[in-house]
This record gives structure tokens, sequence and C-alpha cells, in this order.
């Protein structure tokens, strides 16, 4: 039987989406965010009363999050969120360096301006969401805008890549920065990134993406910046 626990920081999600996959979003939300800390104990008769469905989704969407290494099973109790390393960070963010910021010097000088007023909605989105502390819309409208801006270099795998390096980032600090100046100012780097890319200013663009992924070993870990590297 599994442990009881609050699952108070998880948000019901539109009908349109399979129970299962409704489950694994806002369960893995959650654990990105820090919500669900390192160590938690989920229980899949817990979940599944908090979403009124049977244990089978939710022991899915269980497993489908082990294979992302966001939590590990527990013989007769559920599954543990697991720890997430520094150097695990340090890796993931490292080849992000690798590919986003280049991607985003690459994309102002092509950058489609009739693309600009969706993209405007999307950061506005990231915006309310750090404003209004619901961070399963920060974090979903800040996935659904970089990967648009990388689709737009027409290349698939370099979108495939970097969702999945993004899928597998943990933003463990992200709760803790809930009404906070520095999750208000990440929110509002996005806007700062389309400034640059409307311009077509490219080393702006980089240096932006650049401090923008940092945040994922500074604020978004719990630390200093000064601590990013």
């Amino acid at each position: 039987m599994g442990v009881a626990m609050s699952m108070s920081a998880i948000r019901p999600a539109e009908e349109r989406l399979s129970l299962r996959a409704q489950v694994e979003r806002a369960v893995s939300a959650a654990i990105i965010s820090g919500e669900l800390a390192p160590g938690t104990m989920i229980s899949v008769p817990t979940l599944a009363v908090q979403f009124n469905v049977s244990a089978t989704p939710v022991r899915e969407a269980m497993l489908d999050l082990e294979k992302r290494d966001f939590v590990e099973a527990v013989r007769n109790k559920g599954f543990r969120v697991t720890v997430v390393s520094e150097a695990s960070l340090r890796n993931t963010a490292q080849i992000r360096q690798l590919l986003e910021p280049p991607a985003m010097a690459d994309l102002a000088e092509v950058f489609d301006h009739g693309s600009l007023p969706e993209l405007r909605q999307q950061a506005d989105d990231i915006v309310a969401g750090a404003r209004d502390g619901d961070l399963t819309r920060y974090l979903e409208a800040d996935q659904a805008f970089h990967l648009a801006l990388t689709a737009k270099l027409g290349n698939p795998l370099l979108v495939e890549l970097v969702a999945d390096l993004r899928g597998r980032t943990r933003l463990v600090g992200l709760a803790a920065m809930l009404d906070s100046q520095q999750l208000d100012r990440s929110a509002v780097e996005h806007h700062e990134l389309l400034d640059a890319l409307e311009r077509g200013d490219g080393v702006a663009a980089r240096e932006l993406m650049h401090r923008h992924i940092g945040h994922t070993t500074g604020w978004w870990a719990g630390k200093p910046e000064s601590d990013a590297e």
C-alpha cells in the first residue's frame, strides 16, 4: 500500500488529454519545479483518488516517469521522487549550452516577424505563470515557447534533442522562487529574447539564451546566481 501524501501541488489537466497523460503531466511539473521534493513518496492509490481515476493510468504514468529517472519504484510503497545530482544538472546544462544559444543566434538571421504575435502571447503566458505562482502553466508555456523557436530553424532532430534535454532538466529550486524577483526576472527574459530576434541581433540572442540556461544551475537549482556555471 502506498504512503499517503499531500498532492496540493498537482493541478487538474485538460479533459482532452488521456488519463495517463494528465497524471504524467501534472506529476512531472510538480517534480521538475521542486513542489514534490526529492525523496517524497508518491502513492498510486492516493493519486488515483486525487484524479478520480483507476489505478491503471496512474501506474502507467509513474512507469513513464521512472523511465525519465524522475521516480524510482519502492516495493509495497509506491514511487519515490529521485534525487537529482549536481553533476547531472551541470551535464545537462552543458549540452544545452552547446545547442540552444547558437541556435538562437542562427534564428536571429532568418527570424520570421509574422510569428511574433503568437510568440509574444506565449511569453505573456510564461510571465503570467510566474506572477500568479502557477508553475504548471509557467513550465508548459516555457517548453512550448522554446520548442516553437527551435522549430523555426527547420531541423526536426534539433527540436527532438532540445525537447529531450529540457524534459530531463530538474528545477528543484523553482517552487521556492514563487513570488520572488528572480522568477519574474527569468520570465521576462523570454520577451527580451524575442526583442533580440526581432532586431536580428544574433549576439544578444546567443548571450540571452546562455544566461537563461545558466539559471538551471543557479536560481532554479536554489543557488545564488554567482554559483551558476
